[in-house]
């Protein structure tokens, strides 16, 4: 009778635990009564991200200078009154006497405001990048938690499954011990077993907490809302080789193109500072009303010359050509990092797809049989309790295996997303 229940109990354990690395994921178990939620559901409401947002208004922001940068400076308005003040009245026979009118226009010298114009374009087109940027990691970042999330729902599931079988494996070890068919040490080798589980399962929880609190943050929700259970999902196929990759990396990046944004600014920034050894003009223009005096008109120009330029324009220049260095160097930089982190994420996908099949096609498969053995040869006293358990802790060990290599599979094309700036999920 109780080997009996103890092949329905590995039956039951078999059927929760077999299924292709190409089928569609789905999450069972304790949670059925939870509201399910979906990655889609979860990235649309990426919209309330902060840092989106701000991202969102700092490029908006931008665009909006763009008029400013190249608008004329505002014209000066001056009124004189030479004469009396208390009260205000011209003095008679006086002929510099007068009250005056004027107003006075700087025009910087030709090519300045068209530069400035440029520079608060290509500003504004880097901040564009940037909010690309923020909205991809986001949408990644998110990705990655709500997978993360998956595998620990369904660790959860696994291992409350297999304490209930080891839970009915320490009856039958301890009603085989009472009647003398079995030692103290099946016993006791059964509820260590069982503490690891439970100790698995404090450590699950830990984390699926830190999940949800995660998934809220991105959310920019209170850490305590209830996320709900993660939906199935289809395994997302990679259909890029990593030289394709690599080069929808460098033609593509958000990050590389505001790199190369900011190093147009810097040029920009080079020829506006050569422009400051030329000099800005004004032209005024004012009115005298004179008592008893002819009215009189004044018409002036004036320039500014850079006549300092060793204290002021020459640093400047220096200045700005040092800048366009570090941005060229940055964008090499960045380049550099972009380029490392496809090759991580494209090996830890790839490497995480063979261990999934690995563990599908091959290794739960064979433990599967292992556990069978063990059970058929435990019936007829070829083996004892002790081998029985090992075999069915290296099933769940292996079960687990498999769902964090779909998952790191999974997060790995995710962290990709940003670096090429392609949906690798459609």
């Amino acid at each position: 009778m109780q080997r009996n229940m103890l092949v329905l109990l590995w039956l039951s354990t078999v059927c929760c635990f077999s299924f292709p690395v190409h089928a569609q994921v789905s999450v069972d178990g304790p949670f059925l009564d939870e509201p399910t939620v979906t990655l889609e559901e979860l990235l649309k409401a990426a919209a309330q991200n902060p840092a989106v947002k701000s991202a969102h208004y700092a490029a908006a922001a931008s665009r909006a200078v763009i008029p400013a940068a190249s608008a004329l400076p505002s014209p000066t308005l001056t009124f004189e009154q030479m004469g009396k003040l208390i009260p205000p009245s011209l003095m008679e026979g006086d002929p510099s006497s007068a009250r005056t009118y004027g107003v006075e226009q700087e025009f910087p010298f030709p090519g300045k405001r068209g530069l400035k114009g440029n520079i608060a374009s290509t500003e504004a087109e880097s901040q564009k990048f940037n909010e690309q940027l923020a909205h991809l990691q986001v949408g990644s970042e998110i990705k990655q938690a709500f997978y993360e999330l998956y595998f620990i729902r369904k660790s959860l599931d696994i291992l409350l499954k297999n304490r209930d079988l080891l839970q009915n494996f320490i009856q039958i070890a301890e009603s085989r011990y009472q009647v003398g068919k079995t030692i103290q040490q099946d016993v006791l080798k059964a509820q260590i077993e069982l503490s690891k589980i439970l100790d698995k399962l404090l450590v699950q929880g830990q984390k699926k907490r830190i999940a949800e609190a995660k998934i809220n943050n991105l959310l920019h929700r209170p850490p305590e809302t209830p996320v709900g259970k993660p939906a199935e999902y289809t395994r997302v196929e990679l259909k890029y080789s990593l030289e394709e990759l690599m080069a929808l990396a460098q033609s593509s990046s958000p990050a590389l193109k505001a790199q190369d944004s900011e190093i147009a600014k810097r040029k920009y920034g080079v020829e506006l500072a050569k422009k400051e050894y030329f000099p800005d003009f004004a032209l005024g223009f004012t009115y005298y009303e004179r008592d008893q005096n002819p009215e009189m008109y004044r018409l002036m120009v004036s320039a500014k010359v850079p006549i300092y330029f060793w204290t002021k324009q020459r640093p400047e220049l220096e200045a700005a050509r040092l800048n366009l260095s570090s941005a060229q160097f940055m964008r090499d930089s960045t380049s550099s990092t972009v380029r490392f982190q496809v090759k991580e994420a494209y090996t830890t996908a790839t490497t995480a797809e063979r261990l999934a099949k690995l563990y599908s096609s091959a290794i739960v498969p064979q433990a599967n049989l292992a556990l069978s053995s063990a059970i058929a040869n435990y019936q007829v006293g070829k083996i004892d309790f002790l081998q029985l358990i090992d075999a069915s802790m290296a099933l769940l060990e292996y079960e687990l295996k498999y769902y964090e290599s779909i998952t790191e599979y999974h997060k790995a094309i995710a962290q990709l997303e940003p670096l090429v700036a392609v949906d690798l999920s459609s």
